[in-house]
């Protein structure tokens, strides 16, 4: 009676068929590889802003209090925003070393960051200029949402593709040839987001919403790979 493979040998036979069926077939006219690219623009429709209490003190205790103070009342004016998604970015103290002297702890500095998310830009411009009146501002990156930027590049991996096939016909119907699509790479980059950095008195912060313009991103796709010319 015959027993069944086991499964080792059969992962050890269907490992190298796979591997084989992955690889293109061998040419038998020229091949001749090129790449070409597409870019669609993805409006930058989400604001993330990092904002931050840092204070200094002799003794760490009070610091820490009056710091979380800080932050606590932060977050109770941007609990106020309901389309602005809040959460901490985290806490640092380190000592304040005296002159001269590289042991002595004379006193603390402590910092402690919130990170604000929202799509909604005239809430977040709004809560950015009220924060600044008590807290600072570290950064504000302006990016495309997640689902903005992938309705993009599905847009540019479909120019892409037609782009490539474009230029197939081109160098094909330039040598008299016809030709099949032996591989095809898509690759997607960006440009970076935009950051914007803005320093206002208390005054100001208080009387007018923060600037905030969100402009365009551009999201690329490169289509890379070779044709065969066939008669």
């Amino acid at each position: 009676m015959r027993t069944a493979p086991s499964l080792l040998a059969i992962l050890f036979y269907a490992a190298p068929l796979a591997a084989m069926a992955a690889e293109p077939a061998p040419a038998v006219g020229p091949v001749i590889e090129f790449s070409v690219d597409a870019q669609r623009p993805a409006p930058n429709d989400q604001v993330i802003a990092i904002m931050y209490v840092e204070q200094a003190g002799a003794d760490a205790a009070a610091l820490a209090r009056g710091v979380n103070r800080a932050v606590t009342a932060a977050m109770e004016t941007a609990r106020a925003h309901p389309s602005v998604k809040l959460q901490s970015a985290g806490t640092s103290t380190w000592p304040n070393y005296g002159k001269g002297s590289g042991t002595r702890i004379e006193g603390w500095r402590m910092r402690s960051e919130l990170r604000l998310e929202s799509r909604d830009v005239a809430a977040m411009s709004e809560l950015i200029g009220k924060l600044q009146s008590s807290l600072g501002l570290a950064q504000v990156t302006l990016q495309p949402a997640p689902d903005t930027r992938r309705a993009a590049a599905d847009e540019a991996t479909i120019d892409a593709i037609r782009a490539f096939e474009r230029k197939a016909g081109v160098v094909a119907s330039a040598l008299g040839k016809r030709y099949r699509i032996r591989q095809l790479n898509l690759g997607e980059s960006g440009t970076p987001p935009a950051y914007a950095r803005m320093r206002m008195s208390a005054a100001m912060a208080e009387a007018a919403p923060a600037p905030l313009e969100g402009g365009e991103s551009l999201v690329s796709v490169t289509a890379s790979g070779s044709i065969e010319l066939t008669d």
